[in-house]
Parts: structure tokens; sequence; C-alpha cells
């Protein structure tokens, strides 16, 4: 199966260090989701828009084994989510994503997400604030 990943998880080195694992990747969009800010956290979470698109990575053929290690990275706060993402070529292809449940919507600033931003100054807080993720 693939993985959508729009937020810490686009960083191959996030990713390996949760789930033990190195798939190829390519840039995708996920139409009708919106990415937001989680208040006071340096990571994302989407939810349903219509109007909206998220730019991520597809992460080709994921393992079985490190679903379970990425469900249980994402907790209660998300669940897996089948959707539908569209590659740079213009095709498309199935993957799973993580998608805030509803009871923790309240959680999400109205503020978009910025994976630069995150790039520039969340990563290094998101690691030191998370040292037991990979285990």
């Amino acid at each position: 199966m693939n993985l959508f990943a729009y937020g810490t998880l686009m960083c191959a080195d996030i990713l390996y260090r949760v789930a033990a694992c190195r798939p190829a990747c390519a840039p995708a969009t996920l139409a009708a989701y919106r990415r937001c800010a989680v208040r006071n956290e340096v990571y994302p979470g989407i939810v349903e828009d219509d109007a909206a698109r998220v730019s991520g990575v597809v992460y080709w053929g994921v393992p079985e084994g490190a679903w379970r290690r990425l469900d249980k990275f994402e907790g209660e706060m998300y669940s897996r989510r089948p959707v539908r993402v569209l590659l740079e070529d213009g095709t498309s292809t199935d993957a799973a994503t993580y998608v805030i449940t509803p009871e923790f919507a309240h959680r999400l600033a109205a503020s978009d997400w910025s994976y630069e931003e995150f790039l520039r100054s969340g990563k290094k807080i998101f690691e030191a604030g998370y040292p037991g993720f990979d285990e």
C-alpha cells in the first residue's frame, strides 16, 4: 500500500525513524482536503474541504510491518483513510493517509501549516520533543 504524507513524514529521515523503511517517493497532491496547523504543535492535520488541496509526497509500497508503526505513531488523534492522489505527470494512484478524527478537530488552528516553515524551525523542535517515536 502507498502512503500519502503531508506533514512531518514528508521528511524521509523522519519516516525512516518512525516506520523503519525507505520507500521511493514522488510529489503528489490530495484534493478536497485542507492542511491545518495543530494548535501549540509543529505538525499538521488534515480535514475534508472540497475547495482545498494538500501538497505532499506519496511513498510507494510501504511494507505491512511499517503500517503498525505508523498507526502507533499517529495515535488516536488520526485515523488512516484510503485516498486517491494526483501525481505530477497527471496520473493518479491510491494511497492511505492520516486524517484528524472528529473528536480532535477542535485542536486545529484556522491557519494553514507550512512545510517550508517546518523545515526552517519546526523540525528540530519536533525531533527534540519526540525522541521515542522511533522505538
